[in-house]
């Protein structure tokens, strides 16, 4: 079993499906991401769940990097950036062994014990 993205003319990920493994041949045909991009009428590219193909998994609304190939995960916070890595950054470094939870409000960690549900 293999996933497959499906990407836009802007990178941007439309759909991810379960696809055939790249080592499977059916009816002659052995390039799933081509024939898939045939039948859906968009770019078709491999994904994993493991980071072993293409950085990370993609999820709709994720980008593609073409010139690194890979796929970059959706921002979770606006005031986070992306670095050179293609990784997604907080303003402020995370604390070390110690369960911290980001605050987009105060644009800070705060202690995941005391977090309440408003």
């Amino acid at each position: 079993m293999a996933h497959y993205a499906f990407i836009d003319e802007n990178n941007i990920v439309t759909q991810v499906i379960v696809g055939r493994n790249e080592t499977e041949v059916v009816n002659g045909i052995s390039d799933w991401e081509a024939h898939y991009s045939e039948v859906y009428g968009q770019r078709c590219l491999r994904t994993s769940y493991n980071g072993n193909i293409r950085k990370n998994f993609a999820g709709i609304g994720c980008q593609y990097d073409p010139v690194r190939d890979e796929f970059i995960r959706l921002r979770q916070y606006a005031s986070w950036t992306l670095d050179s890595n293609n990784d997604w950054q907080p303003p402020t470094p995370k604390p070390k062994d110690v369960p911290m939870l980001w605050d987009e409000q105060s644009l800070s960690w705060v202690d995941k014990v005391f977090v309440t549900e408003e």
